[in-house]
């Protein structure tokens, strides 16, 4: 089944191309089914890039998606066109009285800054306080997720000496978990990130259980299943070479930058890196899609009730 979104979205094309199922709005109107409600807030400054990347993922599950993006009421995109904002996205104001079966959090370019100075810090604890009644189940992304795991549990984010920065291989601590369904004993994920949070911290909150983690870039996906959250600290989402953009765009503004970890074939910068994370990118992303149908209520109105 496909994944709706407007026609004259950027993501909309090159979806159709790599062979996803997609709809226009008045295609699923014909279609007499619930599809999921699935949000975006993106906080990334790449808007189109990052919504390309999720809409891939949730739209190549055998549901029917109705996918919207949000984006925060006052801060303004410096990246994005204020046309590409202006036509699909809405501001949290707007979207505050509607329910919804999942809702993404995506990160931010922001984890060098406390939590409290962040701009718009306010307005997502909102949100955060939001998706208990509104929201059937949340997904937070890199600093998405480590600020919503210290809004609800305290828990709080480190500086690293270095970035963490390439391919690591992570460990499946939960074979039995649904999100996990179908998952390898281990599996590479992509990591870019200047801060970490410690197992020690995320071990000492009960209600949280860590799912997937690395001996070398400590926990990545985490349940708090009181919350009906999951918290991903690393980047299943990314395309084959966004590591390689972001490595390129720091050595051009003359940023000291490390080559991406076991990531470049025999560390060679000039071969195009094979992406070894796809498919548990698509199976994490289909088994918490698969969750939500499985437990949402048919009559949306009851989601927080």
């Amino acid at each position: 089944m496909p994944i709706t979104i407007p026609a004259d979205l950027p993501a909309h094309d090159v979806l159709a191309r790599e062979g996803v199922m997609v709809l226009s709005d008045m295609q699923a109107a014909r279609q007499d089914i619930r599809p999921l409600r699935i949000g975006l807030l993106n906080l990334m400054p790449k808007k189109i890039q990052t919504e390309t990347q999720f809409a891939r993922l949730i739209g190549s599950t055998p549901l029917q998606i109705d996918f919207h993006l949000i984006r925060m009421s006052e801060h303004r995109a410096r990246n994005t066109s204020a046309a590409h904002m202006e036509a699909f996205y809405r501001p949290f104001e707007e979207v505050r009285g509607e329910r919804f079966d999942g809702l993404i959090i995506t990160g931010a370019p922001i984890e060098h800054l406390p939590f409290e100075e962040v701009t718009y810090i306010d307005e997502l604890r909102e949100i955060f306080e939001w998706t208990q009644t509104h929201v059937h189940a949340t997904f937070g992304v890199c600093w998405g997720g480590m600020a919503m795991i210290n809004h609800f549990h305290g828990v709080e984010k480190h500086m690293l000496g270095e970035k963490a920065f390439g391919c690591f291989r992570h460990r499946n601590l939960d074979p039995t978990s649904p999100y996990l369904r179908g998952f390898s004993d281990d599996c590479i994920i992509p990591v870019s990130r200047w801060t970490e949070m410690r197992q020690a911290e995320i071990d000492a909150v009960p209600a949280l259980r860590t799912l997937l983690g690395s001996p070398q870039v400590g926990p990545c996906l985490i349940e708090d299943a009181g919350h009906g959250a999951l918290y991903l600290f690393n980047h299943l989402e990314y395309d084959s070479d966004t590591l390689r953009d972001e490595y390129e765009r720091d050595l051009a503004a003359g940023i000291p930058a490390r080559m991406p970890v076991n990531y470049f074939p025999d560390d060679d910068p000039t071969r195009p890196p094979l992406n070894r994370w796809r498919s548990h990118a698509h199976l994490l992303y289909g088994n918490w899609l698969n969750q939500i149908y499985q437990t949402t209520p048919y009559d949306i109105s009851q989601i927080g009730r």
